[in-house]
């Protein structure tokens, strides 16, 4: 985990990086209005979700390089967007979130974000989002098309099933809704501990087809001895902060793994 900055030193940080902006060579030009919230978001992931629910002006904290947000340590640039945000949206384990807010002196309200790309868990997150922006209406959309490509993804992954049979999975435990979407038989899930001797062999013992794991958590190949082909899951957005990408993404790895 980073160490973080104590909150003395984050506000000066924030002053810094707010006075460094209005100094020689910042821009004059001001910037555009916009009509909605201004939110930030701690990874893609959040900011995948305030986009699907209707948010226009999202600003990410941490980079798509970093895979574990908690190690992520933030920089002035990132308390002065903080400073101006409406909304700061977060996962419970990304505590420094909140606190850089705090030290920011910020008003923006803090959101802890339920991640789950599980398929009516994402509708119900995305709804709940577009009532705290006032977006009910965009949020509203998003949740009908999401419902239709889902339907649609899950269809494409079905036809190339192999042998036209249900596959046998064991996920990784953040990325069943993949097996979902698949539409397959889930024989074991392990994680997000380190996965063990013993449980190697529980698992590779029940014969799973495929290994659903999670690409940013992944410390190897997982049945080492077994047959199963392993499949790495996306959970992220890209920098298009397209949510329903993940589905795609995700839609033809599988695809590509089970032909």
């Amino acid at each position: 985990m980073a160490v973080l900055t104590p909150r003395s030193g984050l506000a000066a940080l924030v002053a810094s990086a707010l006075l460094a902006g209005c100094g020689a060579g910042a821009p004059t030009t001001p910037a555009a209005k916009s009509d909605g919230p201004k939110v930030v978001a701690t990874t893609t992931w959040e900011a995948g979700f305030a986009k699907a629910a209707g948010a226009t002006d999202v600003k990410v904290i941490v980079p798509q390089s970093v895979m574990h947000a908690p190690d992520y340590d933030p920089k002035p640039s990132d308390l002065a967007a903080v400073a101006d945000a409406d909304f700061v949206l977060f996962a419970p384990f990304e505590g420094f979130a909140k606190k850089i807010t705090d030290a920011a002196g910020s008003d923006a309200k803090t959101v802890e974000v339920a991640l789950d790309n599980s398929r009516d868990k994402v509708k119900a997150e995305v709804t709940r989002l577009g009532e705290l922006f006032g977006t009910k209406e965009a949020a509203a959309k998003w949740t009908a098309s999401f419902d239709t490509e889902y339907t649609a993804l899950a269809g494409q992954v079905k036809a190339a099933w192999p042998g036209g049979q249900q596959p046998k999975v064991v996920a990784q435990a953040f990325v069943g809704y993949a097996a979902d979407l698949a539409g397959a038989q889930v024989l074991g899930v392990y994680g997000p501990e380190p996965i063990t001797a013993s449980q190697v062999a529980d698992l590779s013992g029940k014969g799973p087809q495929f290994v659903f794991e999670n690409t940013h958590m992944s410390t190897g190949t997982v049945l080492a001895d077994s047959p199963a082909k392993q499949v790495m899951i996306v959970n992220y957005p890209a920098d298009d902060l397209d949510l329903l990408g993940v589905y795609r993404v995700n839609a033809k790895t599988i695809a590509d793994a089970m032909k």
